[in-house]
């Protein structure tokens, strides 16, 4: 969006106001530019007057002028075919540059001297694209009004700064002048000026004679005025020059007024010969390869994707984009119908994507405040008016399907302060919302903010939470250490604990790998053990990575598969990363260690020992790390068939304090080639959970006394279950319990194993007599014989 100083300043006051400064206050707003230019960089350009001019003896193409620059006259020679006497021109006097580093001085032309040079448009530096065919192959002649001496830059205007700004997607309200003198206005506490539409209107009211049929839901406004008996002719120079600062080629003043009021309002206007288009207007969507040969002469085969206007016969514009060549504005248009309208603006992006992207469809696709679209269009009736002499008809044919509803978000100043790190108080957020013109009053602790229709970009909460920190200033923001960082000047006790968990798995031999927290939508569900809702990425770079994962799993089994194709056999990894899901209308992320085994693990460096990786590697693994974490006789395993995607009989949940915190086991041989061994740990629940003081407990003197005992129960029950009743039983005494042996087969029914225990029983203070182990171990046999209706495996 190119910004003209001068065209600004009709709306906001900134003539006082040094344009680079401003430039710099629309950066720290969240505006950057790409350059601050004027319409021409050259200088020591004066108006002067041609006082005599004749032909040159020896040269057919050459001139001698003499011209009064004001302080003095001077012989120029010029080759222009246009240059005459008594006319006003453009002088580049001696010591004068032009666009290109080209300097002006005394020169010998055929023989005769000549003081400066007489200038066309493009000398000045004026693009070639905005000029008629004369400017081009001539010099700019002036109007009389132009006094001999003067500055001609700046009698032209092209002494006009211009910002280009490189405006973001979302503010489609900064595609206007008025827009900018918002903008601008909040930054420099200045009121906003609006240009005048007011003008007298005559005859038979429009709805009297036309009429407007719309047959799409892909227009939601429309709305047309009638001028007669406009005078095609060349627009004032103030709005040429204003449509070449912002990018516009001038054609002639009708065609430049709708695109000079869409300049200043952001609306898009279309200007139809009225004696072409007939009375009944039809606003539809296009049937399939209907064809329309648009302004650029081009038939284009249209389909039911695009919007057309059409007569009662066919389509005679292409809606938002181009209009139509059989409805052109020429040099003997007299009466002109004005299309002021909003359109479905994904509609209008796939159909400018096919055709041609202009000033126009893009600012219908960014969206068009509804309330600015009949002041557009009484806007052009007044210029039309008063520059192009045309008689403005009563009425205005209207169609409107708009929801003006009004935005109101409310927002306290905590959440304010909270999320921009500020200690705002109240009368400095409403000091603000008052610069940008936003209604909002102030209770009980509760702002109450009606945002304006131009703001489509301001939806919730945090979209007026950045309002405030772009005005406020976020260079203002005074940077702050987090809490923990400043308590102690160490990392929090979550970073630490995660530290801690690294630094042990590395040392007991595993790999630490970082993953995407992105994944495809195929792996996505894979060892997903809880009902959630996936969180999808709306625009992904690549289908493979579409999902933001809910299990690391899949995440490291990527890392395996990658490895093991390029014939790494030995993978022993483990991540530390965050898990995402979507409950409801909140975002839930938690923190998961994630450790994954295949092959031979080196359980020894020293000695270097290789042991073929099972299950009970990784559950050594695991309990390794508990007892490292402090939940030493806290935690047990017990056996899951039902976890998704892992191996029936092989998988087992981990608890600590009777909280599942996480699973272990082989993963199911449907995934990988070979056998993989993984684990998952919630470790925001592990953190959670208390770690107790470690008590100091004296060795004991005394002996020891061990006795075995093996016990046949059903399949079903669990060693752990067997372990929970014996420590129960065993009070105090009970030292220590050992798993020795399984034994299924001979012997013992199909639905039967032997588990045999080694059970170790002290005193710290005396020696126990084997009386008294005896009486608590026969205690033992007898509550697991009851209570899981076990019996002694006998000697065979």
């Amino acid at each position: 969006m190119k910004v003209s100083k001068d065209f600004l300043n009709d709306f906001i006051e900134i003539k006082d106001v040094d344009f680079n400064e401003l430039a710099e206050k629309m950066v720290f707003a969240g505006n950057e530019y790409e350059s601050i230019t004027k319409l021409t960089s050259a200088t020591n350009l004066v108006v002067g007057h041609v006082l005599q001019c004749s032909k040159h003896p020896e040269s057919k193409k050459l001139s001698i002028c003499l011209v009064d620059i004001g302080d003095e006259k001077v012989q120029i020679l010029c080759g222009a075919p246009n240059v005459r006497e008594n006319i006003k021109v453009i002088v580049a006097k001696i010591g004068a540059t032009l666009p290109g580093n080209i300097t002006i001085g005394k020169a010998k032309l055929a023989g005769m001297e000549s003081n400066g040079m007489i200038c066309s448009l493009v000398e000045l530096g004026i693009e070639s694209k905005y000029l008629k065919e004369e400017d081009k192959n001539g010099i700019y002649i002036l109007d009389n009004n132009a006094e001999a001496g003067t500055d001609a830059v700046q009698y032209l205007g092209y002494d006009d700064e211009v910002i280009d700004f490189e405006l973001t997607a979302n503010r489609a309200d900064l595609l206007s002048m008025l827009g900018m003198a918002y903008e601008v206005g909040a930054l420099y506490k200045r009121n906003v000026k609006y240009p005048d539409t007011k003008v007298v209107c005559q005859g038979e009211d429009i709805n009297s004679n036309y009429q407007i049929n719309v047959k799409t839901d892909k227009c939601s406004l429309y709305t047309m005025k009638l001028v007669k008996n406009v005078t095609i002719k060349e627009s004032p120079n103030f709005i040429k020059r204003r449509l070449m600062a912002s990018g516009i080629r001038p054609i002639n003043n009708v065609v430049d007024i709708s695109n000079y009021v869409m300049m200043e309002y952001g609306q898009p206007l279309h200007f139809f010969d009225a004696d072409k288009l007939g009375n009944y207007i039809e606003i539809r969507e296009a049937n399939d390869k209907e064809e329309l040969e648009t302004l650029d002469k081009n038939i284009r085969v249209l389909d039911r994707n695009d919007i057309v206007i059409a007569d009662v016969k066919k389509a005679v514009a292409l809606a938002g984009v181009m209009g139509g060549l059989s409805t052109e504005v020429t040099s003997e248009t007299k009466n002109v119908l004005i299309e002021s309208a909003v359109f479905d603006a994904l509609s209008i992006r796939n159909t400018s994507k096919k055709v041609i992207r202009s000033e126009a469809s893009s600012r219908f696709e960014k969206g068009i405040d509804t309330n600015r679209t009949r002041e557009a269009l009484e806007r052009s009736c007044y210029l039309l008016n008063k520059y192009a002499d045309g008689t403005v008809i009563n009425g205005m044919l209207v169609y409107d399907n708009t929801n003006l509803e009004t935005k109101t978000i409310m927002i306290s100043l905590n959440k304010i302060n909270d999320v921009l790190g500020l200690d705002l108080n109240k009368n400095e957020v409403l000091d603000v919302f008052k610069r940008l013109d936003f209604i909002c009053s102030f209770h009980n602790h509760i702002f109450e903010v009606t945002v304006p229709s131009r703001r489509l970009d301001i939806t919730i909460k945090e979209d007026l939470i950045e309002e405030i920190g772009r005005i406020i200033g976020f260079n203002n923001v005074k940077g702050s250490m987090p809490i923990s960082y400043i308590k102690s000047g160490k990392r929090s006790p979550k970073d630490k604990y995660q530290k801690d968990i690294r630094n042990r798995l590395t040392a007991l031999g595993l790999n630490q790998t970082l993953t995407y927290s992105l994944i495809s939508e195929l792996n996505a569900d894979l060892f997903i053990n809880e009902d959630y809702e996936k969180v999808v990425i709306s625009s992904p770079i690549t289908d493979d990575r579409k999902v933001m994962r809910n299990s690391l799993v899949s995440s490291l089994l990527e890392v395996f598969k990658y490895n093991y194709a390029r014939n790494i056999k030995d993978i022993n990894i483990f991540e530390i990363g965050s898990c995402y899901s979507k409950k409801e209308d909140s975002y839930l992320e938690k923190t998961n260690l994630c450790l994954l085994m295949t092959g031979t693990y080196l359980s020894n460096n020293w000695q270097q020992i290789n042991l073929q990786i099972d299950f009970y590697t990784i559950k050594g693994i695991i309990i390794n790390l508990l007892n490292y974490l402090g939940f030493d006789n806290r935690y047990q395993f017990n056996a899951n068939d039902s976890l998704k995607d892992m191996h029936q009989g092989r998988s087992a949940d981990i608890v600590v304090d009777h909280k599942v915190i996480g699973y272990f086991g082989q993963i199911n041989s449907n995934l990988a080639k070979t056998e993989v061994y993984v684990a998952q740990i919630d470790l925001d629940l592990l953190f959670s959970l208390k770690v107790r003081q470690v008590k100091y407990k004296d060795i004991s003197k005394y002996p020891t006394i061990t006795k075995d005992v093996s016990f046949i129960v059903d399949e079903k029950i669990s060693s752990m279950m067997i372990i929970d009743v014996i420590k129960k039983t065993g009070g105090r005494l009970l030292n220590k319990i050992e798993v020795f042996d399984m034994y299924v087969g001979n012997y013992l029914a199909d639905n039967e194993k032997a588990i045999a225990y080694k059970l170790i029983f002290s005193d710290v203070s005396r020696t126990l007599s084997d009386e008294e182990v005896m009486t608590v171990f026969n205690k033992i046999i007898s509550a697991v014989e009851t209570n899981l209706n076990a019996h002694l495996r006998q000697k065979n």
